[in-house]
């Protein structure tokens, strides 16, 4: 399978989306002193993000070094380049919380249940560090891609598109048109014989699912979701939002969610939302009429202090909040009376921050009970659009516009 994979990347494999690939030997002489990744100059917009040369990382006790080929790019990126969200002690502060690419190198195992092989492809769940060339992490939070990505060329397989414009954004599937636009290419992928080797593809793929689903799957146990609830999902045809509606219909929950047009309207449907509400107008008194004045049993939020006022008075008794954005600012008033009357719960989580024998077990669940469901195509993969990792400016551009939809993943080769 290495062997098979090794060929795949070094032959640019995935050349329809302008990539090529190669792989950097681990050993005496070959050890890489540098490498690209993109740095942050200044607290500010995208504009700040530059492609430099920097040390490259080695692995220590428990660690893994990837050569990195694809970084999912996230809302808590935006965050740390703006100056709001810096990485905890002693972690890069390189961008990029999730990658997925090859392993070259492995420190010594402290007790592991899963140790990749040199040359394995994985994904993995990071603090940061992932717009480069290549990253450490934990081993705990390594694990190895869900089989066939690729293969899933049905109508919800992912649109794959990228830009070769430094001057224009890639369309994204919502159709509202940018300024300088540059025209995308779907991804004309083939997959291998053998559904248990990845391909140059499926690392793309994958680079965009982990954090996701570990954030979805570790707040949805947070807040004791339950077969039968309703919930309500903001941002219905993000990155989060296309995961999560899909996650929460496999639990059997009643799914209402918010969007910013119809076109993202149609995209929620078709993943599975019950109700969809378009969050310019009055979606609170919407999903209110929704549930026959009810109310909802849990709340995902993306967006923080803006919606926290309706949020709670959306609450059921008994209702639960979680908070994992601040899209709208930090601040808000909450009123603890009309909290204490429902006898909810508003709580707010991240994941970057959590313990790193936490995040292995986030991994290691995410990797029983959702790898088999993308497999399987009772989850859909997100629709993705790419950038090379040279291009990261125009990513974060793109993500701040509000037009993309399901999740961004910049390419490394």
């Amino acid at each position: 399978m290495d062997m098979k994979l090794t060929s795949i990347v070094r032959s640019g494999w995935i050349a329809t989306i302008g990539v090529s690939f190669s792989l950097h030997e681990s050993g005496t002489g070959g050890m890489l002193e540098h490498m690209k990744a993109v740095i942050v100059r200044r607290p500010g917009g995208p504009e700040e993000l530059a492609l430099s040369d920097v040390s490259t990382p080695e692995p220590g006790e428990g660690e893994v070094k990837i050569a990195v080929r694809a970084a999912g790019v996230n809302r808590a990126d935006l965050l740390q380049r703006q100056g709001h969200y810096p990485p905890p002690p002693g972690v890069t502060e390189i961008l990029g919380l999730e990658v997925a690419g090859v392993v070259e190198s492995i420190g010594r195992p402290t007790g592991e249940s899963w140790v990749p092989r040199i040359g394995a492809p994985v994904v993995a769940l990071l603090a940061g560090g992932g717009y480069s060339e290549h990253v450490v992490a934990p081993m705990g939070q390594c694990a190895p891609l869900p089989l066939g990505l690729s293969k899933r060329r049905d109508a919800a397989s992912p649109v794959i598109r990228t830009t070769a414009s430094p001057t224009g954004l890639a369309s994204p599937v919502d159709p509202a048109p940018l300024a300088e636009p540059a025209s995308p290419t779907r991804g004309d992928f083939t997959s291998p014989t053998n559904p248990s080797s990845p391909s140059a593809s499926d690392l793309v793929i994958a680079g965009g699912i982990m954090e996701t689903a570990a954030t979805v799957v570790s707040n949805f146990d947070h807040i004791h979701v339950q077969a039968g609830e309703t919930i309500l999902i903001h941002g219905g045809a993000g990155g989060i939002g296309s995961f999560a509606i899909p996650y929460a219909k496999q639990l059997g929950l009643r799914v209402i969610t918010t969007v910013g047009s119809p076109h993202k309207a149609e995209q929620a449907r078709t993943i599975g939302a019950d109700v969809v509400l378009d969050y310019h107008e009055d979606w609170s008194d919407q999903a209110k009429h929704a549930t026959q004045g009810r109310g909802v049993d849990a709340i995902l939020d993306i967006i923080g202090a803006k919606y926290l006022e309706a949020n709670v008075a959306l609450l059921a008794r008994g209702g639960r909040m979680t908070v994992i954005g601040l899209q709208g600012g930090t601040k808000a008033t909450l009123n603890l009376g009309l909290l204490l009357s429902k006898g909810a719960t508003v709580t707010a989580t991240s994941l970057r921050f959590r313990p790193p024998n936490e995040k292995t077990s986030i991994v290691r669940r995410v990797v029983a009970e959702v790898w088999p469901l993308f497999t399987s195509g009772a989850i859909p993969l997100p629709h993705l659009t790419t950038f090379p990792l040279a291009q990261a400016r125009l990513a974060h551009e793109l993500l701040e516009s509000g037009r993309n939809i399901g999740k961004i993943v910049l390419t490394v080769g």
